[in-house]
């Protein structure tokens, strides 16, 4: 099969191509693409080197799937063309995901709504992800009413001049060119994106519109604060969810335990619980200290991790791409 990734030199893109690799997906043909400066780099990708091709030629190639991961801009002006040519085009900027002729798909969660005519897909925002898988069977088993979310995101959600202020700053070093407004090394940023009039950040509002479309529930109230913190590996959220009905601890773990993509690490008496290091390269969500909130009815607390270069973005693309493969949607 022909795939191209747009994006493929930068960190989500190399992670794609690494997770593309590692889940033997039946890739024929690579399609390499990235900045016009970048064209005829090699890249290497199952021991094999693919030159770095142009936009227009990757188009004009036709390729059965384009996965994005260029920013929103370069999404909104390209994945047309690609879906014009019959390439499904998933992508992993904000650009189309509260496009309501759009799907916004974790396949753990939603895969079913995907149909042949879906040319341009969305992959969700990194945090809402792996929050989404750890309450898709809860939503289920007792309707998820409220959720009050705290996120912990690691630097790599930026991009690698964040990780590179990170580590100049730890290093003593003179930062270069700063990705953020204040220092991020024993520092943590309630800012992640732009202010909102709300008072909100863009961020803190994708998690409360994205959830309520791939949940498929426009009546589940969300509120979020977003916090950039100096890790590297893995985005963790505090999540507290009220639901409709009340629950038994032992059975929430149990359906926890059967949900796809979901590992519980839930046993604090051995000091047992998710971190961003143990979620690092890994493709499962890692859900711990589930305990009950003892101030109100049918309420659960929870600590969701996972890593947001794979399931956060790469992960989820490449199931998304392996869902319709699966349900005869690609060839």
């Amino acid at each position: 099969m022909k795939i191209a990734v747009v994006g493929a030199t930068g960190l989500v893109g190399t992670e794609m191509l690494k997770v593309l690799a590692e889940r033997n997906f039946p890739v024929t043909e690579l399609l390499p693409v990235a900045s016009e400066k970048s064209v005829g780099q090699l890249i290497t990708f199952r021991g094999q080197q693919y030159p770095v091709v142009s936009m227009a030629d990757a188009i004009a190639a036709r390729p059965a799937v384009a996965i994005f991961s260029a920013g929103g801009s370069i999404s909104k002006e390209q994945a047309p063309h690609f879906a014009a040519v019959g390439t499904v085009v998933i992508d992993n900027s904000s650009a189309w995901r509260m496009d309501p002729t759009k799907k916004l798909v974790v396949p753990e969660v939603n895969a079913h709504v995907l149909t042949a005519d879906d040319k341009i897909i969305a992959n969700p925002n990194c945090s809402t992800i792996q929050m989404v898988v750890a309450l898709s069977k809860l939503h289920e088993a007792y309707k998820v009413e409220r959720i009050v979310v705290s996120t912990y995101q690691s630097v790599t959600g930026t991009g690698k001049k964040a990780v590179d202020q990170l580590m100049q700053e730890r290093a003593g070093d003179t930062v270069t060119s700063p990705a953020y407004p204040h220092p991020i090394d024993l520092n943590v940023l309630p800012h992640i994106d732009v202010f909102e009039d709300n008072g909100y950040t863009k961020e803190e509002m994708k998690m409360v519109k994205e959830t309520k479309k791939i949940m498929g529930d426009d009546s589940i109230r969300v509120t979020a604060t977003a916090v950039r913190v100096p890790t590297v590996g893995g985005h963790s959220e505090a999540v507290n969810v009220e639901f409709a009905r009340d629950y038994d601890l032992a059975e929430v773990r149990r359906l926890l335990s059967e949900t796809e993509g979901v590992e519980v690490v839930d046993d604090p008496a051995n000091n047992r619980y998710p971190m961003p290091r143990d979620a690092h390269g890994k493709d499962t969500v890692l859900v711990g200290r589930l305990r009950r909130d003892e101030t109100q009815p049918n309420t659960l607390n929870m600590w969701v991790v996972a890593d947001n270069l794979r399931k956060g973005a790469a992960t989820n693309a490449v199931q998304i791409a392996e869902y319709l493969l699966k349900a005869g949607l690609i060839k």
